[in-house]
């Protein structure tokens, strides 16, 4: 009997078109969401709305399920479905009917449901070399078959000030496998983020995203060196391929050369000719490996996050390079980055003036000697951007740095800050996720991608960036105080506090404290902590106490504090058009004269 009511119950369900009705509610259901996803942060709204309407359509599922089980459409109109048993006589033929429509239903939502994931997976797509893009997707994507990681090679020598030359071969390999279009190679700041790890292969290939490992040693003794190479499958530890090189160190490029055709060759990667690029190496023209030498210990040292020592005997090694070869133009603009470099990191008032002089001169030996080195380029556009605000020839200068280089993380990460600064994060957001595709693991470029997703008013991909990169470095106090910006957006003024009274006693707890009290109910703890931040750091954070006084809906003040920071040359000018409290403003004249001083396009223009 219960096997009877079964078939009974599901024959009904078939005459009623409930299985139809499931069908078309889930497929509509689901192209809403999709289509939600991408229009609530497109309009800024806030991001509950999506999960508003989840829970909506969720409950309204067993709804349409009732409604569909208890009537019918016939012709006389919307009435209770007859009994089976029932005798109408437009009830076969009214069925038929009724089945065709929800059987177009059904093709017309798979057919939408298509074109709408053909259409987001091209939106998502950035090609090689792009400058602009209209989303930004975080979601993994597959790992190329041709695809490589240069882990930094072992030094054999067992000497640390040595190490400037295992990693400079490294280094090395990973520029000119770059130079493969169809080899995905990841870069130095990721790979070398697994320096003697115990990981699996498998583990180490996932977190970078390639099917391939390169490791090995270095040992340099007199005037020999000695390489050992070996190619791992990432999935399951297995030896590719390995070699054994024995050279004269007065061979050494022609060794270099030799590991590379190797790998290419095993990878059945070929040399295609990119229109508009140009070989890019680290080699002096001249070939003088003493030269090179100085290079790469100058390399090394700007390299190391230890601080401004580190950069000054760097500069002093890039000095050196240049003094045994003048036409090494890589030197040059080694030189002018890192020049620049410490001047905004470490410098201020003439000290740092007198740098980024010292830059501007070397960057233009740099690019007198060699005008297609993406380096040079990419540096001068550095200066352009963070010294003189001259914002459309930093654009220019970006630009031309990705057509020589186009596969290059750093040209494009910072083409996106700039294209942030002029008021497109959304572009910003996609050039930098390029950029992470061949680094990973870049805490700082996370972050980024991050800040250029909250003003956009996705805040919950902006939070599970910010945490990434927190988890990456721990230690960084601008990935914590991106993560409050992300809760003072939500509201969420204690959290946000909380955070704040984490970090350390100095200039960033006193700006995270006074933009975290703004939003909460004391006022008085608002009007302690933002006197403050002025007493201890309007020197120097004249830009941050605008963004406070925006919090405070502060109009007056946050402009005579802006202003502030256009006299002191403050570099958190750049970030005025994509600074989601003082975007509160957008709207106000007076933003749009500021912006217009600044040189940067108002809301409207933008």
């Amino acid at each position: 009997m219960g096997v009877v009511s079964a078939i009974f119950f599901f024959g009904e369900l078939r005459r009623r078109h409930v299985y139809r009705v499931a069908v078309v509610y889930a497929g509509a259901a689901w192209l809403l969401l999709q289509l939600g996803s991408i229009l609530v942060p497109a309009f800024g709204a806030p991001d509950w709305l999506i999960r508003t309407l989840f829970w909506l359509l969720l409950i309204g599922f067993p709804v349409a399920l009732g409604l569909s089980w208890v009537f019918e459409l016939t012709p006389e109109g919307v009435r209770r479905t007859e009994p089976s048993h029932a005798d109408t006589a437009f009830a076969p033929e009214h069925g038929r009917r009724i089945g065709r429509y929800l059987n177009l239903a059904v093709i017309a939502v798979l057919a939408l449901a298509a074109a709408l994931l053909a259409g987001r997976q091209f939106l998502f797509q950035v090609a090689p070399g792009a400058t602009a893009a209209d989303t930004v997707t975080v979601v993994p994507t597959a790992i190329p078959d041709k695809s490589i990681a240069v882990l930094p090679l072992a030094n054999e020598n067992g000497d640390k000030r040595e190490r400037y030359f295992s990693d400079g071969l490294s280094e090395d390999l990973i520029t000119a496998l770059s130079q493969f279009g169809e080899l995905k190679v990841i870069s130095r700041n990721s790979s070398f983020q697994f320096r003697d790890s115990h990981e699996t292969s498998e583990s180490i290939g996932r977190k970078l995203g390639v099917g391939r490992l390169l490791e090995g040693s270095v040992r340099r003794a007199g005037d020999t060196v000695r390489i050992t190479v070996q190619m791992v499958d990432a999935a399951d530890g297995s030896i590719v391929w390995s070699q054994h090189y024995d050279r004269p160190y007065n061979a050494l490029f022609e060794l270099q050369d030799d590991i590379t055709t190797a790998v290419a060759k095993v990878l059945k990667a070929r040399l295609v000719a990119i229109p508009r690029a140009a070989v890019q190496t680290d080699r002096p023209p001249s070939g003088d490996l003493q030269a090179y030498t100085a290079y790469l210990r100058g390399n090394f040292l700007a390299l190391q996050p230890t601080g401004e020592a580190d950069l000054r005997k760097a500069n002093g090694f890039f000095k050196e390079a240049i003094r045994i070869d003048p036409h090494y133009a890589l030197a040059y603009a080694a030189l002018a980055e890192n020049l620049a470099a410490l001047a905004a990191r470490y410098l201020g008032g003439a000290d740092a003036e007198a740098a980024n002089v010292e830059a501007r001169v070397a960057v233009t030996a740099a690019l007198a000697l060699n005008p297609d080195l993406a380096a040079a380029h990419r540096a001068r556009g550095w200066l352009l951007f963070i010294s003189d605000f001259d914002w459309a020839g930093a654009d220019a200068e970006y630009r031309r740095a990705l057509q020589l280089a186009p596969h290059n993380g750093e040209t494009q990460h910072l083409l996106g800050a700039l294209r942030a600064t002029l008021g497109h994060p959304e572009q910003a957001a996609a050039l930098t996720w390029q950029a992470l595709s061949s680094d990973p693991r870049h805490a700082s470029w996370i972050n980024w991608c991050s800040i250029y997703l909250s003003v956009m008013g996705r805040l919950d991909e902006a939070e599970q960036l910010a945490r990434r990169a927190i988890a990456l470095e721990p230690g960084s106090f601008s990935y914590q105080l991106q993560l409050e910006t992300i809760l003072i957006l939500r509201g969420n003024a204690p959290a946000a506090a909380g955070l704040a009274q984490k970090l350390p006693p100095g200039a960033w707890r006193d700006v995270a404290l006074a933009l975290a009290y703004q939003i909460g109910a004391d006022r008085d703890a608002a009007d302690a902590a933002l006197k403050i931040l002025i007493d201890n750091d309007a020197a120097t954070n004249a830009y941050q106490i605008a963004e406070v006084y925006a919090l405070r809906n502060d109009a007056v003040r946050m402009f005579v504090w802006l202003n502030h920071a256009w006299a002191g040359h403050d570099p958190g000018i750049i970030n005025l058009r994509y600074d989601a409290f003082l975007l509160r403003y957008r709207h106000d004249p007076r933003f749009a004269a500021f912006c217009r001083k600044v040189g940067l396009p108002a809301p409207k223009q933008a």
